[in-house]
């Protein structure tokens, strides 16, 4: 039961509609068929929602299990393969790292050097730092950057009270949504991949380069299936042969 009023509405479909006395927002759950659901109780007025409530309350616990068997899990991000990492690729790793940090997860941000550049790892320890600042607003540094090998890693943990907050600010302007993890896991190990067969190439000649790009392209495609050919092909194929 929802004491409060008046308090700020969120209806079915997530559009905002503002402050309203309760009896008005019940009534109109009502006349939905749903229920008045309360989600940010600590805010003046109260955020309350028009949804199922038995629903909501199924995938909230289906997150809440999912969260206790995945939730803390180490993602390692690469900033490339060099120093010489566009400006704007970076941006989309920091991008990466905030999304995993929001779900609960750490995140390691790792920035390597090729040849010489390690004589310049203030640069890349600048770098880090900097990403430390853009996401000081929910991260901390569980790790400061220091060196390992040629690389210098950093590694950052969800800070729990400022997510919490930034979660229910953003309900409140109703921008809140729930992201798709798995795609963003997809996409970083896809980077990280590219990464690791650059490095292959690294020190190759050209002729040598599309040599093994053209033996991946076979492996991908697997071994020829002579049961999908046409036997009248074939035997075409056999006469042409024999002219």
């Amino acid at each position: 039961m929802i004491r409060i009023s008046p308090i700020r509405l969120i209806d079915e479909e997530g559009e905002q509609r503002g402050v309203v006395e309760t009896a008005e927002a019940m009534r109109m759950a009502q006349a939905a068929g749903l229920d008045l659901v309360e989600v940010v109780p600590d805010s003046r007025p109260p955020v309350c929602k028009i949804m199922d409530y038995g629903k909501h309350k199924y995938d909230q616990s289906k997150k809440e299990a999912k969260a206790r068997t995945h939730g803390n899990e180490l993602k390692e991000i690469r900033l490339g393969r060099s120093l010489k990492i566009d400006p704007h690729d970076v941006q989309i790793r920091v991008d990466q790292a905030r999304r995993f940090l929001m779900a609960g997860h750490k995140v390691q941000i790792t920035q390597r050097f090729r040849g010489r550049e390690f004589m310049h790892k203030q640069l890349g320890e600048e770098r880090l730092f900097q990403i430390c600042q853009d996401l000081s607003d929910i991260a901390k540094i569980d790790v400061a950057p220091k060196a390992m090998g040629r690389a210098i890693t950093l590694v950052l943990s969800p800070d729990k009270d400022k997510i919490k907050a930034l979660k229910s600010r953003l309900i409140q302007e109703g921008k809140a949504h729930e992201d798709d993890l798995e795609a963003l896991e997809a996409q970083v190990a896809a980077q990280n991949a590219e990464d690791e067969r650059e490095d292959e190439y690294e020190g190759m000649t050209e002729e040598e380069k599309m040599e093994k790009k053209k033996e991946e392209k076979k492996a991908k495609r697997g071994p020829k299936d002579d049961r999908a050919n046409n036997p009248v092909d074939d035997e075409v194929a056999d006469l042409l042969g024999e002219i």
